[in-house]
């Protein structure tokens, strides 16, 4: 049985000239997916509205949130993006694009969803469907990797076992579910909402405020490791789609060349984070994807500062 595949980008106005990569990267190498649905501030849908398409639907974040879960007016909020309500404390940017994701994969008409952040792009040909839209829902897993003292994953394993209702909690080393192109089955999505509803008593978006530490990607993985019917659903792979750069060093046109030419046969991406200060037309130039569209005229927004960077990144 086939499943219909989309893809999922959350994206920003600072990291548009990337997101465009990706974009030029979807259409030189990318088959066997239905759409492209890009998640984006309110505010920032003119700036994105160019890169629609037939197949890439550009969507206001506010359409997917929760309506209690509201923008803080920019007066209030300075020069960060920060969402409140009467029900949790405030969240920012980092844990609501997690929560868009979510809502993203359980309200669009699609079985499968593949997502993939800005910092992505494609180098050679690859077929989503034959990837993801068999009967078993690819599971990405780094087994292992987490120790219990990890800074950022620790906590995040903990609230998993926490609001999924598990117990025996996680024995550390834990496994890591975190990627670069990860695939969710929407029934499972559903199946795991629908847990966080019942072991925590609240929806789902308002426990994940509360819980406020939290990854999405660990959220599913430890969902379908600990329910049999859902692994059964699932075929584990422990191989990444990506070769991923996550230090704050730019790299020149020869170390991003080393990291294409070091790419396993099973990798078609290429992830040099954001922060990391490359320069996009460094990557274009060296994994030779070519505009498809006319960005030239865009006016792309002036880098932030990699520390302003790496801070909204996390919080």
């Amino acid at each position: 049985m086939k499943h219909n595949v989309a893809l999922v980008t959350p994206t920003l106005r600072r990291d548009i000239e990337r997101f465009a990569l990706l974009c030029d990267s979807i259409e030189q190498h990318l088959a066997g997916y239905e759409r492209h649905y890009v998640i984006v501030n309110d505010d920032d849908i003119p700036l994105f509205a160019s890169f629609a398409s037939s197949r890439r639907q550009i969507v206001a974040g506010s359409q997917l949130l929760p309506r209690w879960l509201r923008l803080l007016p920019f007066v209030l909020r300075k020069n960060r993006r920060i969402w409140w309500s009467f029900r949790t404390k405030p969240v920012h940017g980092w844990h609501v694009q997690q929560i868009l994701k979510i809502a993203a994969a359980l309200q669009f008409p699609e079985q499968r969803y593949c997502l993939i952040d800005s910092d992505n792009v494609l180098v050679r040909p690859f077929d989503l469907e034959a990837y993801a839209g068999g009967d078993k829902a690819p599971l990405y897993i780094d087994r292992a990797a987490i120790s219990a003292d990890a800074p950022l994953h620790g906590p995040w394993t903990r609230n998993c076992d926490r609001l999924l209702g598990l117990d025996p909690p996680t024995v550390f080393p834990a496994d890591d579910y975190v990627g670069n192109a990860i695939i969710w089955d929407q029934q499972t999505l559903r199946d795991m909402t629908g847990r966080i509803e019942r072991v925590t008593r609240r929806s789902w978006a308002h426990a994940l405020c509360g819980a406020r530490d939290f990854s999405e990607y660990l959220l599913y993985g430890h969902f379908v490791r600990h329910s049999p019917p859902h692994l059964a659903a699932h075929a584990i792979t422990t191989e990444s789609l990506a070769n991923a750069y996550w230090d704050d060093t730019p790299l020149d046109a020869a170390a991003v060349a080393a990291m294409r030419d070091n790419m396993t046969e099973s990798q078609v991406l290429l992830c040099i984070e954001s922060f990391s200060r490359t320069p996009v037309s460094v990557i274009r130039d060296v994994v030779g994807v070519q505009p498809h569209a006319d960005t030239s005229s865009l006016d792309w927004p002036a880098r932030a500062p990699h520390a302003r960077l790496l801070d909204a990144h996390l919080h």
